[in-house]
């Protein structure tokens, strides 16, 4: 009886649930759980389903989504509060983004059945327009990727052309070693973002790594920024 006590006045403490009636908040108490992430695991992972709804209680995490090249957007961070999983418990499509934790973090799990029961019914006109809201959010979230994923790559392409300078075969060259570091503090992206987008550009040919380490920025570069 303890942990159903408990866990009841650990939902009456999330806004998500202090409008449940009291019936709604005894049947959610009875089968939310627990669960501890440690830093850099996945609450939920793109195109997967988890059919549950994940609370953040304690801790920090970051959405983050991958487009089919493998390269990826920060889209935001969750905090306390914050819920993860709730477009796909009501659309029934997977996730449309990864939830990786920064630090350790505490999560309330409550099933489908359970997050179901709060909901309106099913044939209802509210359920509908949720439904539609939701569909409305991922095109959006997909957007957002393909708009941030251009402007990293622009901003990426301008700190190496304003880097770069001509040789004497009139090559644009940058002649010391492009630190990834720098240049994620320079465009304002996580190092892991810009490493992705200098792979890519060198796999496409719009840069290219000399013998003696310097970067020969191709012309075309200038498409970019």
């Amino acid at each position: 009886m303890s942990t159903m006590v408990s866990n009841l006045e650990l939902i009456r403490r999330v806004p998500l649930f202090s409008i449940l009636t009291a019936a709604q908040a005894e049947s959610v108490a009875a089968a939310v759980t627990k669960r501890r992430y440690k830093r850099g695991e996945a609450i939920v992972e793109q195109g997967k389903q988890s059919n549950a709804l994940a609370i953040i209680l304690t801790g920090r995490a970051r959405v983050v989504t991958t487009d089919a090249r493998g390269r990826e957007v920060i889209l935001a961070t969750m905090n306390p509060g914050d819920y993860i999983g709730e477009m796909s418990l009501i659309d029934s499509e997977p996730h449309s983004a990864t939830v990786r934790t920064e630090i350790q973090t505490d999560v309330l799990m409550v099933g489908r059945q359970e997050f179901a029961r709060c909901l309106p019914e099913n044939g209802s006109m509210a359920y509908a327009v949720m439904r539609g809201l939701v569909q409305r959010l991922r095109q959006a979230d997909r957007k957002i990727e393909s708009l941030a994923l251009m402007d990293v790559y622009g901003r990426v392409a301008r700190a190496l052309l304003e880097s770069a300078a001509l040789d004497g075969d009139g090559n644009t060259i940058i002649r010391e070693k492009v630190s990834r570091q720098d240049l994620a503090k320079m465009v304002g992206a996580s190092r892991e973002m810009v490493s992705r987008v200098m792979k890519d550009l060198e796999e496409r040919g719009y840069i290219e790594t000399r013998l003696d380490g310097a970067t020969w920025v191709k012309d075309r570069l200038n498409t970019l920024g």
